[in-house]
């Protein structure tokens, strides 16, 4: 378990202000995949994830974020941080 909490720490300093974001991605992934814990760079499909969990982490990114993912952005994204990338970008626009 050290090493992994190490892995978090590395992954979020190369984050910088993201951080947060890429936190809250991870856990909320972590929410809708049986409550495993989620690392930043950590693969949707690798961790058991299937289209209908997507579907729901999709939806709760609408509520919770107010961005609309696509489909396809969410699965080419594959990890927390890219998304969390995703979702920057989406609040960005007006």
């Amino acid at each position: 378990m050290r090493t992994r909490s190490l892995e978090n720490e590395r992954q979020a300093m190369e984050l910088g202000p993201q951080i947060p974001l890429v936190q809250e991605v991870s856990e909320l992934w972590g929410e809708f995949l049986g409550g495993c814990e989620v690392g930043a760079d950590d693969d949707f499909f690798a961790l058991g994830g299937n289209s209908l969990i997507g579907i729901r982490i999709i939806d709760r990114v609408l509520q919770d974020y107010g961005v609309a993912l696509s489909v396809r952005a969410f699965y080419l994204a594959q990890t927390p941080a890219r998304v969390a990338e995703l979702i920057a970008q989406g609040r960005e626009q007006p």
